[in-house]
């Protein structure tokens, strides 16, 4: 199968909140090891990485006058910041990687070719997808399906941090939260659910796009039945 798998950038911090704890070294060593073990079944590998880990451009324009698509374009090339971290470090544990960025900085990385992307993963490499769209008021989330949509990828995994599915509420400040198993894209958007952004959920229903929600540490188990939680194009 073609999964492609979109990990926040808060998950690369393995959710510490300390000044220069951008980056969890055991973390990253866990997602390494996830994605062997699907790649060792004979899956095909991507991410869509975040950048929330270095930057949050509501903080920014909520401090300062900076215009909102200056926010989001800084925060593009915080993806691309993490999208190179992800790489070298994946290389240095044996995983072929390359970075595609929608934004062109032919210095450090490729930009963004559907058929280079299709040949990269033939081959057996991880291609992680960076800058979001190249365009702003886009999410990292819409990024996951729209890339999703365009590789004709099988599923949309997107490994949360801190949880292992989704809930009807959080689980974090709502004692009473439970897991939802299996839940339309409908129910999703009815009910707001925070599985995603509402456009990238309404996007994934309108082509019939499924997505699995899981826990980082569950990425290699997230085709299993009985893990983390199913949205259904419905």
């Amino acid at each position: 199968m073609k999964l492609l798998i979109k990990l926040s950038g808060e998950s690369l911090s393995g959710g510490q909140k300390e000044a220069h704890s951008q980056y969890n070294e055991p973390t990253l060593e866990g997602i390494v090891r996830e994605i062997k073990i699907l790649q060792e079944a004979g899956h095909s590998i991507a991410l869509v990485v975040g950048g929330g880990n270095l930057f949050r451009g509501q903080e920014l324009t909520g401090k300062l006058s900076i215009e909102r698509p200056t926010a989001d374009y800084i925060g593009m090339l915080a993806t691309v910041q993490n999208a190179l971290v992800l790489r070298d470090y994946f290389e240095s544990k044996g995983v072929e990687t390359r970075v595609s960025s929608a934004i062109a900085m032919p210095q450090i990385c490729e930009g963004y070719i559907p058929q280079k992307v299709q040949r990269h993963m033939t081959k057996g490499r991880v291609v992680i997808f960076a800058a979001g769209l190249g365009a702003p008021y886009f999410t990292t989330d819409s990024t996951s399906v729209q890339r999703a949509l365009e590789m004709k990828m099988d599923i949309l995994i997107m490994a949360k941090n801190g949880v292992d599915g989704l809930y009807t509420a959080d689980p974090e400040t709502d004692s009473s939260a439970t897991l939802l198993q299996e839940v339309t894209a409908s129910e999703v958007l009815k009910r707001n659910l925070k599985a995603a952004d509402q456009s990238a959920i309404a996007l994934a229903k309108e082509h019939g796009l499924t997505i699995k929600v899981v826990g980082v540490q569950d990425i290699s188990r997230a085709l299993e039945e009985g893990v983390g939680s199913t949205i259904t194009p419905k």
